[in-house]
């Protein structure tokens, strides 16, 4: 709650960088909802996202508790003045939602309300969502007439348009990410092709020998028997490497820290290359920036343990300051960081800016031939 209005360009401001600061939808329509609230001095706010089938695909609420929203029940439908706003693409002010004609009630646990102003948010032709604010706090003086004002309407207006711009962006990167992610789960089908398949196959040859070998020659028998098993634990590790790289699903439950952590021990063990990993300072981060950069840090594994050769690779997240790093190091053949971006061999460098830049940070390359590389990437903290 706000003790008044905040009005003035300041406030304007605040509320227009916000909706833009976030990259997932629903943080970015609660970001709407309440500025609309705080700007225009109301008790009530709301936006619902219309699905295809005559309902909302999200609706989200200001000025009522998780209580009250849960009492109120199933999410609404799209009637009455809802709808009109949605399917007519009309702004609605009213000086009592329920005098209006097409106003055709509300549950029991809803609460009441009179002055009414809504306004769809609209991108083209496409109408996004319905927006709409009740009961101003400090209405003007004098009788009848709505107690939202023509300036409240403009300034609405104003917040809606932006809306329509950060609601759209937050869309195209959850789309983004989606098609980032089918991306990776394609490679790791390759890399599962050629690694694993590959032991597999050698697993086959080898016990074909043993059992070629087992009446007249048991002692050599025995030593393909036992290279059987090393195989066959290889091969473990390399789909336990994988299953990890699939599932970042530990983020939402551990946290970036622990989740990289588990993903470098079972690294360490599936290559021959010993991988270490340390934290120092680091505190929980927004789930944008900590999905990006363990997906950096997956990509920039995947290249050091695949392809430079390295002994050693270090994976190190820390607080400098104001920011937070994620460090990977590795001592394998480096490479020179144009050359490469001349040959279109971009070894995922393309993939990595874009997340670090995602979440307003950056990403930084240090190598050459013979002396290792060295992937930073840096995010502002929290």
């Amino acid at each position: 709650m706000t003790n008044g209005p905040r009005s003035g360009l300041t406030a304007v401001s605040t509320a227009l960088l916000a909706m833009s600061r976030h990259l997932e939808v629903r943080d970015v329509l609660k970001t709407i909802v309440v500025s609309a609230r705080e700007l225009l001095d109301a008790e009530y706010a709301a936006l619902g996202v219309p699905d295809d089938h005559g309902g909302f695909a999200q609706f989200v609420v200001d000025g009522i508790s998780d209580e009250e929203w849960k009492a109120i029940g199933p999410l609404p439908r799209q009637h009455g003045i809802l709808a009109a706003m949605l399917q007519e693409a009309t702004t609605q002010r009213l000086a009592d939602v329920r005098e209006d004609p097409r106003f055709e009630g509300w549950p029991d646990a809803h609460p009441e309300m009179s002055d009414f102003l809504g306004m769809p948010v609209a991108d083209g032709d496409e109408i996004l969502g319905a927006l709409f604010l009740a009961n101003k706090r400090q209405a003007p003086s004098g009788p009848g007439g709505c107690a939202f004002t023509a300036e409240d309407e403009e300034l609405l207006g104003v917040l809606a348009q932006h809306a329509a711009i950060a609601l759209t962006n937050a869309r195209l990167y959850e789309r983004s990410r989606e098609l980032t992610i089918a991306g990776e789960r394609a490679r790791l089908a390759h890399e599962l092709h050629d690694a694993v398949a590959q032991k597999l196959f050698s697993l086959r040859l080898t016990a074909q020998a043993a059992t070629a070998l087992v009446d007249r020659d048991p002692a050599r028998a025995k030593g393909e028997l036992q290279q059987v098993a090393q195989l066959a634990a290889e091969a473990a590790d390399e789909l336990r490497a994988a299953v990890v790289e699939l599932r970042p699903a530990g983020l939402d439950e551990d946290g970036l820290v622990a989740t990289l952590r588990t993903q470098v021990k079972v690294l360490d063990r599936a290559h021959a290359a010993h991988v270490t990993f340390a934290s120092k300072g680091v505190r929980a981060l927004p789930a944008a920036q900590e999905e990006a950069m363990l997906r950096v840090a997956q990509e920039a594994l995947h290249n050091a343990l695949r392809h430079s050769g390295a002994a050693r690779v270090e994976v190190v997240v820390s607080r400098v300051g104001p920011v937070v790093a994620l460090r990977v190091t590795d001592d394998g053949q480096g490479f020179d960081p144009s050359a490469v971006r001349r040959a279109g061999r971009h070894l995922g460098l393309v993939s990595m800016r874009d997340r670090a830049s995602g979440v307003g940070g950056r990403l930084t390359v240090t190598s050459e031939p013979g002396k290792g590389t060295t992937i930073e990437m840096e995010v502002p903290g929290v």
